[in-house]
């Protein structure tokens, strides 16, 4: 795979010599030196760049670094000193400007501040004083999973804090009912990305409110706020609606099959059997890490994102203008509404922190700057996606991409297309915004293009950019489920303490299953024309029908040997 994707590589660059200082005319190379044509073929070698070295190395930074650099070198001086002057003008004319644009900025400063306000309820104990409040009820084992799976949508704000707030809190609960610490990661990684791909305020929010306004800067006459569309495309993000259904569903009945289920049998054998008790979970006492950790009332946590929540709300109202909620929205200045937010949010958890006494100054500020430094990592990856989609506007990617694909391609048939490939780019470089960086700039104007020039109306092209934005999300969030190298899997791995191999091996067939249904969804919707109250219905019967199907309830009187105790108890 990797020499595949090395070559591919390779030989656009030799395809690129070869146009520009082999087979060019005089005139032509000399036109050359001052940058390529705009719309040429050599406009698409950036991104395709960016995706080759990341399939290579799967490295997303240094994979955007190195495409911004070769369309620094297309965009300018096409001759071998332009090579080293290209280095530095990917960086001074392309990534800083990046960050000095207003709305960028905004983005960056709205995702730094919930950073800050999720580290702050994170250690005054707010957050897990909401799940030990909650989880007073849990008594059985499906009342353990239904409990761990509903509390990604208590800590829904960011897929990084849900992963490591719900992993590290519900372990000890679960290790006590014998849930295995598989299952636990499946519940607490497939019901992070989801939720924060589909809640109104997150994280995520800003960045992919970012990608979106991006590639409509290059959508001539369509002026949808980007916060608007990404509302609009809400219906067509059939993955995370029905992972989320898939969770809850497989949880609440108690079933499991494929290598979830083997885990589970293991589980049971592992009572009678001391070397397959790898995790502990038959100790007679099950040490609670947890302990040490800082617990306070639930409203330390509960106010402060309430404030997020309503604060935001209140931005898009405030900015926004028209007679309808719809129009008030669409016209509302998004980047103002978050900024607001995520100012007052932080601000009433410094000032209940204090107030009440839960840390001090300095530990206060310390937890601010953890919660912050969180955010970096993909921080930078916006930034760098912002340039390489500056890039791409400068070349005349999308311009290309209309000419040749704006008469074949059917318009109907895009957004299934770009969900499978959302996906596996997602797979191969492990990072849901390094996919959503490098293909939403290219997708959602390709749309625009197609729809118009094939003379589709325009409430018909606005479906089919809903659709390419959502399969875009649901397609980078797939992905990373199936992922080994994915951030947010690893993560689930680490909070759960859960071997990564076994962790990957059992979320691959329920991921794989839900992406499945999300596909012929999508084709179904758009291609057949089928309306979407009929196809959430179809599609959640089908899922209840694999698992009633193939789902089972072992029996851990199977397990035990002859004359000894079952493995399990009523807590089944």
């Amino acid at each position: 795979m990797k020499r595949k994707a090395l070559f591919f590589v390779a030989g656009l660059l030799t395809l690129f010599l070869f146009y520009n200082f082999g087979f060019a005319s005089p005139d032509a190379a000399e036109a050359a030196s001052s940058g390529i044509t705009k719309g040429s073929w050599l406009s698409i070698v950036p991104p395709l760049v960016a995706i080759g070295i990341a399939l290579i190395f799967r490295q997303v930074l240094f994979a955007l670094f190195l495409g911004i650099w070769c369309g620094a070198f297309l965009a300018g001086d096409l001759s071998f000193g332009g090579v080293f002057t290209s280095f530095f003008t990917a960086l001074d004319g392309y990534i800083v400007p990046a960050t000095a644009d207003t709305s960028h900025m905004s983005i960056i400063i709205f995702t730094i501040l919930i950073g800050g306000m999720v580290g702050i309820i994170t250690d005054n104990g707010g957050t897990r004083g909401i799940i030990a409040r909650i989880t007073n009820f849990v008594r059985t084992k499906v009342h353990g999973q239904l409990m761990t799976s509903l509390m990604g949508f208590v800590v829904f704000f960011d897929d990084y804090a849900n992963t490591m707030v719900v992993g590290n809190t519900m372990r000890p609960l679960t290790d006590k009912l014998r849930i295995s610490r598989a299952k636990l990661a499946y519940l607490v990684d497939a019901t992070a990305a989801p939720v924060a791909t589909i809640a109104l305020v997150s994280t995520w929010i800003g960045a992919m409110v970012g990608f979106i306004a991006d590639a409509e800067s290059k959508m001539p006459n369509f002026n949808e706020s980007a916060y608007a569309v990404f509302l609009n495309s809400l219906p067509y993000n059939f993955y995370a609606f029905f992972t989320i259904l898939f969770v809850i569903l497989i949880a609440w009945s108690g079933r499991d099959f494929a290598t979830m289920l083997t885990a589970r049998i293991n589980l049971y054998k592992a009572k009678h059997n001391p070397k397959l008790d790898t995790y502990n979970l038959w100790k007679d006492k099950i040490e609670d890490d947890e302990e040490t950790k800082k617990v306070s009332h639930w409203t330390n946590a509960a106010i402060p994102i309430l404030t997020l929540i309503f604060g935001t709300v209140a931005g898009l109202f405030i900015t926004g203008t028209g007679d309808s909620v719809q129009s008030i929205i669409e016209t509302a200045d998004s980047y103002k509404a978050l900024l607001w937010g995520s100012l007052i949010s932080i601000a009433v958890a410094i000032v209940m922190t204090l107030a009440r006494n839960l840390l001090e100054i300095e530990e206060m500020l310390e937890g601010m700057m953890e919660g912050m430094h969180t955010m970096f990592d993909g921080l930078l990856i916006l930034v760098l996606a912002w340039a390489l989609s500056a890039i791409t506007v400068e070349l005349g990617t999308a311009d290309y991409l209309m000419n040749v694909f704006g008469e074949t391609l059917n318009a109907y048939w895009l957004p299934a297309i770009v969900l499978v490939l959302s996906a596996l780019t997602a797979f191969a470089t492990g990072s849901s915004w390094g996919t959503m960086g490098i293909l939403m700039p290219l997708v959602v104007p390709l749309a625009w293009e197609i729809g118009n020039n094939t003379g589709l109306p325009y409430d018909i092209t606005a479906e089919i950019i809903y659709a390419s934005v959502s399969s875009v999300l649901a397609g980078s969030v797939w992905g990373d489920h199936c992922s080994p190298i994915s951030d947010t899997t690893i993560l689930s791995s680490i909070a759960t303490q859960c071997d990564h191999v076994e962790h990957v091996n059992t979320q691959l067939p329920y991921a794989m299953i839900v992406g499945v249904i999300s596909i012929l969804s999508m084709i179904g919707m758009l291609v057949v024309g089928i309306p979407w109250w009929v196809i959430y219905p179809l599609g959640v019967a089908i899922i209840v029908g694999i698992i009633f199907k193939f789902g089972k309830i072992p029996d851990p009187e199977e397990y035990a040997p002859e004359g000894e105790e079952a493995a399990s108890t009523s807590l089944d």
